[in-house]
């Protein structure tokens, strides 16, 4: 990957929404968003960030994933039938699909053994994303 993206924040936190509430997840908030949604719990998305290349994305996920890569934790089956001690990476923002390289790094994580989750508005086409990312549409 030779992109970049405005990224405002990538972190681990156990997942609080969707099916897959309670699983431990990688965050990865992207910086942008064209609504001002009035319940909005994230304006500080809207403009705060820094531009990383694709690659250095990439990589930090890898590493807060290895944080979990222990014997002592459950292996959780994930998309694809592969299995994954650390299973989930959720990209949320802002908007995700306001930067069109979100998409090649969702596509190289599912590559990666990943269940990538993206949370968008639905205002953008979400053709673009591989078939593999789950879509939470809010």
């Amino acid at each position: 990957m030779s992109g970049s993206l405005v990224v405002n924040e990538i972190y681990l936190s156990l997942q609080g929404e969707s099916t897959y509430a309670g699983l431990p997840c990688v965050f990865v908030r992207l910086t942008a968003c064209n609504l001002r949604c009035s319940y909005c719990d994230t304006a500080y998305a809207f403009t705060e960030g820094r531009r990383r290349p694709s690659d250095e994305v990439r990589e930090e996920v890898l590493r807060l994933a290895a944080t979990f890569a222990s014997e002592a934790l459950p292996v959780v089956p994930i998309a694809g039938g592969g299995r994954h001690r650390l299973p989930l990476v959720e990209f949320t923002g802002g908007e995700p699909l306001l930067q069109p390289e979100a998409a090649a790094v969702m596509r190289r994580l599912c590559d990666d053994g990943f269940t990538v989750l993206v949370e968008t508005s639905g205002a953008h086409d979400i053709s673009v994303l591989d078939p593999r990312v789950r879509r939470i549409m809010d």
